[in-house]
């Protein structure tokens, strides 16, 4: 535990960007679940409609520095594959 008023405030600040950064990611994770989900079932349309958000939502965690780039380049491609596979 920090003994200082800076030390308790940069907690506190901690905790906060935590728990925000926690919900972006269940987001993340449940609008993932949701697309693959979709594939699974094999249903196009809904495939493609849930992979522009998850992009959306990969894309906004890359920028918030939440995901690495490369980790979401990386998501990203997966995704796609798996999308073409259902077409294919």
């Amino acid at each position: 535990m920090p003994q200082r008023k800076a030390g308790i405030k940069d907690l506190r600040k901690n905790r906060t960007r935590q728990m925000h950064n926690l919900d972006i990611k269940t987001d993340l994770k449940k609008t993932t679940k949701k697309f693959l989900l979709s594939v699974t079932q094999k249903n196009q349309a809904e495939a493609q409609a849930n992979l522009k958000t998850v992009y959306k939502k990969l894309d906004k965690a890359a920028k918030r520095n939440i995901l690495h780039k490369n980790t979401v380049s990386r998501r990203k491609s997966m995704f796609h594959k798996k999308l073409a596979g259902l077409s294919a």
